[in-house]
């Protein structure tokens, strides 16, 4: 695959992206503790232990890239789908799915808001990056 097609900088052909979403308004309302804490930079999410526990069962995982809970549609879009659309749009193979428990955040990730063009996912964002670029080649045609 070419360089610029490589998603978070290296070769692998599978990426590893995770999306942590902000606390919903019943856990706020509960007064839950945060207990995943993003690091963007490094990639990686700690997961600490409640209060009532030790804190020798927190554990810290490393991905390609975390995003955290006040994260853009269109910043995961550029990211982890645009290299794969464009990868795709140059006759390459190209995958993207969600994974995770219920209510986690998959469809919004994936779909966005259809009302609010801020809050596209991944599906319309390449919806609308693929017809793009077909103009721009009907366009290079003519």
């Amino acid at each position: 695959m070419p360089e610029k097609h490589r998603v978070a900088g290296n070769a692998n052909n599978v990426k590893v992206v995770v999306r942590c979403r902000p606390m919903s308004s019943k856990e706020v309302d509960q007064n839950h503790n945060e207990i995943v804490i993003v690091n963007e930079s490094l990639g990686t999410i700690d997961v600490r232990a409640s209060q009532n526990v030790s804190d020798d069962l927190s554990k810290t995982f490393t991905f390609d890239h975390v995003f955290g809970p006040k994260s853009k549609q269109l910043d995961i879009y550029n990211l982890v789908a645009r290299p794969i659309v464009d990868a795709v749009l140059e006759g390459y193979n190209g995958t993207i799915f969600a994974y995770g428990q219920t209510g986690t955040g998959k469809t919004f990730t994936m779909e966005g808001l259809k009302d609010d063009n801020k809050n596209y996912g991944i599906i319309p964002n390449s919806f609308a990056h693929v017809f793009l670029e077909i103009s721009k080649a009907t366009n290079d045609v003519v």
